[in-house]
């Protein structure tokens, strides 16, 4: 057993506790906000999180930075023009290089490739960092992905390096699906999903799409009439 002194406290840990602290500084574990983690929890789980931007009306934000899910979606409610964006190559550099200074190696789980480019722009930026960084593409958003967070996070305590981890997780990417209901089709449109003319008729039909996302790739799983049907086809799905 050894002492270690923070500040004004003393610890008292033993040597098998001292081996799992390094295990876990070793790894960085970084991903973005569309696994629903925002900064304050990432801070609890001791992860880092890499916050999406987007433009509401020509003005830059950042998600859980400078607006709330809560204002984003009266923003939206209130027919602001929004569009999504990426992580500029730039920040996410400068995030590799700060969390570089107290760690050995960073594991990166972005958005799925199938929803963004953001996942190949950050593999094509990691290959000039010689091994430190690991842009893992596990095919997830939302839920899954921040899943796959907490499967990361328990590898890194087992002692894997990020290169195991990484082949683990992406040897698991197809074993998961998200089925979204539908409510309007009025977003679905604004982002070219569905021409103006078939919004026009679903809207007057009361038709609600179910969509789903499996592997990556965003597809309509089933169309129904009205929300029970939609909830009913979520069940069942």
């Amino acid at each position: 057993p050894i002492h270690l002194k923070f500040g004004c406290e003393m610890w008292y840990i033993t040597n098998e506790e001292l081996i799992f602290w390094r295990l876990v500084v070793k790894i960085a574990i970084l991903t973005d906000t569309n696994s629903g983690i925002m900064a304050q929890e990432a801070e609890q789980l001791s992860v880092y999180v890499m916050p999406m931007p987007f433009f509401i009306d020509g003005q830059l934000y950042f998600e859980g930075v400078n607006l709330t899910q809560e204002e984003f979606f009266v923003k939206q409610a209130s027919g602001a023009e929004i569009t999504t964006s990426m992580p500029s190559p730039a920040d996410v550099m400068d995030k590799w290089d700060d969390l570089l200074k107290s760690h050995e190696q960073v594991l990166y789980l972005p958005m799925s490739s199938g929803l963004s480019s953001s996942c190949s722009t950050a593999a094509s930026l990691a290959q000039d960092y010689e091994g430190k960084v690991f842009v893992v593409d596990n095919k997830r958003i939302s839920v899954p992905l921040r899943e796959a967070i907490y499967n990361a996070m328990d590898l890194v305590k087992q002692g894997r390096d990020a290169a195991e981890i990484k082949e683990i997780l992406e040897s698991d990417a197809l074993n998961g699906t998200v089925y979204l209901g539908v409510s309007t089709l009025k977003y679905l449109q604004k982002g070219g999903r569905v021409t103006p003319a078939a919004a026009l008729i679903g809207t007057a039909l009361n038709i609600k799409p179910v969509l789903k996302l499996d592997g990556g790739k965003l597809d309509t799983y089933a169309k129904v009439r009205g929300s029970k049907q939609m909830e009913q086809k979520l069940i069942e799905a």
